[in-house]
């Protein structure tokens, strides 16, 4: 199968494409990341791991937003989740955190298996070269997913994670382009907007959220919570957050 060319990025394709996504900010990167030298991989692998990482989270974050929005407002599966708890038990424990610790513990680690799956399947230079690609880091495409139907998952897989119905491959490579600039962009607010809403939902003053979120007794950094402490170590990172706050709340 033939492979992408390496054609990695530099900081000057960064500065280029931050004052294309956003004009009046242009590059603006006061930690100077773009300057790291990443695993001493070089500027090319660290620019790719720096691209790669935002479009993810961007990613992750356009799902979590709007997942919060519907939760909140209480959208919910009509099913059960298991033989005695239904989404409807879930979504009635309240906010998404709330409903996040009130998910059963071994519901809780699917998820998180889940998760660990895809992000690997994500880093298989397997997956990766069976879908015509390479690592980000190695001249690859920053923000490409495999096939899940060729990273060599033991059973049939219907649909990939990326474009499942495959809006995007009859797509010109200009209106592609712009999809992903655009991407990029509603990635960013959506990562500003997930965050205010959880720094809301501990007490800090979010501007327009302010009054609208309920507080959050929980951690909401902690992937469990108290109804999770048969598991190793949950009980002492519980405590660990004994008295902690938000400085300044």
């Amino acid at each position: 199968m033939h492979l992408h060319p390496i054609s990695q990025e530099t900081v000057s394709d960064l500065e280029a494409l931050a004052a294309d996504l956003n004009p009046t900010l242009k590059f603006w990167d006061p930690l100077n990341l773009s300057g790291m030298d990443m695993w001493g991989k070089g500027e090319e692998a660290t620019v790719g791991w720096l691209r790669h990482a935002e479009i993810k989270h961007g990613r992750v974050a356009m799902a979590a937003f709007v997942g919060y929005c519907l939760q909140a407002n209480g959208a919910h599966f009509p099913w059960g989740l298991t033989d005695s708890v239904s989404f409807g038990d879930i979504s009635a424990a309240g906010y998404p955190n709330e409903q996040w610790d009130a998910l059963p513990t071994l519901a809780k680690l699917q998820i998180i298996a889940a998760i660990g799956l895809l992000e690997y399947f994500g880093e298989s230079d397997f997956a990766l070269g069976n879908s015509g690609e390479k690592h980000y880091m190695k001249g690859g495409t920053p923000g490409f997913y495999p096939s899940l139907k060729s990273a060599g998952v033991p059973h049939p897989v219907p649909l990939d994670l990326w474009d499942p119905f495959g809006f995007t491959k009859g797509m010109s490579a200009e209106k592609k382009a712009k999809s992903l600039k655009a991407e990029i962009n509603n990635g960013r607010l959506a990562m500003i907007g997930i965050m205010s809403l959880m720094c809301a939902a501990k007490g800090a003053i979010v501007g327009p959220l302010d009054g609208l979120i309920p507080a959050y007794g929980g951690e909401p950094m902690a992937p469990f919570a108290a109804g999770d402490v048969k598991l190793p170590m949950v009980a002492e990172m519980l405590k660990a957050f004994d008295g902690a706050s938000f400085a300044g709340y």
